[in-house]
C-alpha cells in the first residue's frame, strides 16, 4: 500500500519552477558561429569526483541541443602549475559535440579538481570504516558518509589549498581559450600559459560559458577575479578581449551567500554603474562586459541559497558586471509522508540539478526567447525583471 501511495504521488509532477530575472538565450544561439567556437567549462562542487562525472549531464545537454555526433575519444590533460610542475591540480577532460551536418559545434570542458583536497580529507577516513559506521542506523550512516565527503571542502578551500584550486581553474580557462580541438594535447601533464599569441585571438571570436555546482560557484567567481588581476598588466591584449566578453555562469546548487561568510568584502563594490555603463568613469577598468548569473536553488537543498537583493552590489566585485536570475526549482521529488507533512530527500535536492530536464532546457535554450524549450514554457513560471 505504501509503495502504491508513493508511486501515485510521483505520477503527477507538481514540482515548483519559478524564475525571476531578465531573458537569457542559453547556449543554443552560439553553436553555429562560423568564426569561433562555443566552449563550456564545468566546475564541480564539494565531494570527491572522478573524470567523467559530467557524462549524464553532457548527454542530456547534447540531446536538448540536437547534437547527436560526438568525438570518438575524450582528451585528457593532467593539470599542473607553471611554477611547480610536480603539483597535481586535477584533470581537464574535453569532449566535442556536433550536429548531424557538422554545422553546429560545442566543446565541453570538465574540470575535476577534487584531487587537491582528497589527501586532506583522509583525516576523516577512519569514521567511514566498519569500526565506526556499523554503530549507526543505516540512513544515518549514509548521511554521515555524505557529510564526511562534502563538508570538509569549503573549510579546506578557505585554507592553503584555495590557491591551488584557483590555479586549477585558471589552467582550465587557459586551455579552453588557447586551443581548438585539433590543437589540444591528450594524455599529458602540462601547464598552459596565458602569454600564448592565440589566447587573445580566440577570446575575441569564441563564445564561453561556465557551469558550476555548489562550491564551484565560488571557485569560478574567485578564479575570474584572480585571472583579471594577474593579467591586467602582463597580457594587455587578452585583458582587453576579456573586457568585451559576456560570459554567463549557470550555478547549480548555488552557495555564494554561505561561502561569503567570514570573507572580507571585495576591493571594488557598490560601483556597478561606474564600471559597467559605457559612460562610466572606469568603464575601461571592467573585467568583463557582463556576467549573467543564473542561480538554480532547490529550497529543500540544505546547502543551496538564492542570491538576495543587494548581495551582488555588496559582496561581488563590481568589475564583473553581474546580473542575476534566480531559479527556484524543486529537483527532488516531494512526498506526502502519510499525513505527517511533506518530505523531500535533502541529498537528492543537492545532487539532482544536472539530471533535471528543466534545468538542462534552461541552460540549453534559456527563457524569454523564441527558442525556449516547451518544458520550460509549460512547467516554469517566469517573472521578468527590468532595470
Amino acid at each position: 500500500m505504501a509503495e502504491a501511495f508513493l508511486e501515485k504521488q510521483q505520477s503527477v509532477d507538481i514540482r515548483v519552477c519559478d524564475i525571476w530575472g531578465k531573458p537569457f538565450d542559453g547556449l543554443a544561439p552560439f553553436l553555429g558561429n562560423k568564426q569561433g567556437k562555443m566552449k563550456v567549462l564545468m566546475v564541480h562542487g564539494v565531494g570527491n569526483h572522478w573524470p567523467g562525472y559530467s557524462t549524464q549531464f553532457v548527454e542530456k545537454l547534447a540531446k536538448e541541443l540536437d547534437l547527436p555526433v560526438m568525438s570518438a575519444q575524450y582528451k585528457n590533460i593532467s593539470l599542473t602549475s607553471r611554477l611547480d610542475s610536480s603539483k597535481n591540480l586535477g584533470n581537464l577532460r574535453i569532449n566535442r559535440l556536433l550536429s548531424k551536418d557538422k554545422s553546429r559545434e560545442l566543446m565541453f570542458y570538465e574540470l575535476t579538481w577534487s584531487a587537491i583536497t582528497a589527501k586532506q580529507k583522509e583525516v576523516l577516513a577512519y569514521d567511514n570504516s566498519g569500526e565506526y559506521s556499523f554503530r549507526r542506523a543505516e540512513v544515518n550512516d549514509l548521511m554521515k558518509k555524505f557529510s564526511n565527503d562534502t563538508s570538509p571542502d569549503p573549510i579546506i578551500y578557505l585554507g592553503e589549498s584555495r590557491e591551488d584550486i584557483l590555479v586549477s581553474f585558471g589552467q582550465s580557462l587557459c586551455w579552453m581559450t588557447k586551443s581548438n580541438w585539433a590543437d589540444l594535447p591528450d594524455d599529458v601533464k602540462q601547464a598552459c600559459s596565458f602569454n600564448d599569441d592565440t589566447i587573445a585571438t580566440n577570446m575575441r571570436i569564441d563564445q564561453y560559458a561556465f557551469i558550476s555546482h555548489s562550491l564551484g560557484s565560488r571557485i569560478i567567481i574567485d578564479g575570474m577575479q584572480r585571472i583579471a588581476s594577474l593579467l591586467d598588466k602582463r597580457n594587455v591584449e587578452f585583458s582587453d578581449a576579456l573586457k568585451n566578453k559576456e560570459i554567463p555562469i549557470y550555478m547549480m546548487s548555488n552557495q555564494l551567500p554561505m561561502l561569503q561568510l567570514g570573507r572580507k568584502l571585495p576591493d571594488v563594490s557598490n560601483q556597478k554603474a561606474v564600471y559597467c555603463q559605457p559612460n562610466g568613469e572606469k568603464y575601461n577598468q571592467r573585467m568583463l562586459s557582463k556576467t549573467p548569473i543564473i542561480a538554480f536553488s532547490d529550497p529543500n537543498d540544505l546547502l543551496s541559497y538564492a542570491i538576495p537583493h543587494g548581495f551582488v552590489e555588496k559582496y561581488l566585485d563590481s568589475r564583473l558586471c553581474v546580473d542575476v536570475t534566480n531559479v527556484n526549482i524543486n529537483v527532488a521529488t516531494i512526498f506526502d509522508a502519510f499525513g505527517l507533512g511533506k518530505l523531500a530527500n535533502p541529498i537528492d535536492a543537492h545532487v539532482g540539478y544536472d539530471t533535471d530536464n528543466r534545468v538542462i532546457a534552461l541552460i540549453a535554450k534559456g527563457i524569454g526567447n523564441q527558442n525556449t524549450a516547451k518544458i520550460v514554457n509549460d512547467r516554469c513560471r517566469w517573472v521578468e525583471t527590468i532595470d
